[in-house]
């Protein structure tokens, strides 16, 4: 049941999403194709759009474009955003894939401009948000950069990927043992409400997306060597907590060192001070 609320939830967010880029597309009355091309790129470079098929986003992209010409008016479309798109990340997400779509024509005719201001008040976008992902789309960036993905929460991934490893995942032994690391200097400016909500969102997405799928998610949002040492030296902690590292466990840490490319020295190296 889980699992199945989990895919239910990915898939409205995805198909809201894509209807933001679609009104932005339509905004003027006409789609170009550079702006189709704009889409898809964004879609792509998402990690929300991982593992979705080719002909899953083309049905995803019919959809919405069904959904959205029945939509009775504006108003209700931008409700149903609301009510699919809870939570300001997502929002601000959404804002930033209209805006990329808006602005792949390199300017921004009347009427897009027109509907990324309605889209900044229905979804709750400040000035100050929306000055830095424009600035960021025309510098040609990645909208995470915008949107401030927090390392922390890739971080404990990490943690519960590790203590999945037995196939037997418990919530609150997760946040548990998150908790027990909070003095890492890794998480001083993550309150412990915001901690456990990073491991609930990393319970979730391994339940519904599978091991490879957030092992590829994580070499992609953990970039750069010092952040995968560090994701790297909490799950040798989580795995050296009971003193015994399970073969499970040291699958996973086998997978990690594969999946961020650290060789076996440095492994051994923080395996000992772990």
């Amino acid at each position: 049941m889980a699992r199945e609320q989990a895919m239910s939830a990915r898939r409205e967010r995805n198909a809201a999403l894509v209807e933001v880029m679609l009104l932005a597309a339509m905004a003027d009355g006409r789609v170009s194709q550079r702006e189709l091309q704009t889409l898809l790129a964004r879609v792509l470079e998402r990690p929300e759009f991982e593992g979705t098929r080719p002909e899953e986003l083309n049905q995803l992209v019919e959809s919405s474009a069904q959904r959205l010409a029945q939509a009775k008016n504006l108003e209700t479309v931008l409700a149903s955003l609301r009510k699919r798109l809870p939570d300001h990340r997502n929002r601000m997400l959404a804002f930033g894939l209209a805006a990329a779509v808006a602005l792949a024509d390199q300017r921004a005719t009347r009427d897009e401009l027109g509907l990324l201001k309605t889209f900044q008040a229905a979804l709750g976008i400040s000035e100050d948000e929306v000055a830095q992902i424009i600035d960021v789309i025309e510098q040609g960036g990645s909208l995470a950069e915008a949107l401030g993905e927090p390392l922390e929460r890739l971080y404990a991934e990490v943690m519960v990927l590790v203590l999945a490893a037995d196939g037997q995942l418990k919530e609150a032994e997760a946040r548990s043992m998150v908790e027990s690391f909070a003095a890492d200097p890794l998480f001083q400016n993550v309150s412990p409400e915001r901690a456990q909500g990073f491991v609930s969102e990393a319970v979730v997405a391994l339940s519904a997306e599978g091991l490879p799928q957030r092992l590829h998610v994580l070499s992609q949002g953990l970039s750069t060597h010092v952040q995968r040492v560090k994701a790297f030296r909490l799950a040798t902690k989580i795995a050296h907590a009971s003193g015994r590292t399970s073969a499970a466990e040291q699958k996973i840490l086998d997978l990690l060192q594969a999946t961020f490319g650290l060789a076996d020295d440095e492994v051994a190296r923080l395996g000992w001070e772990g």
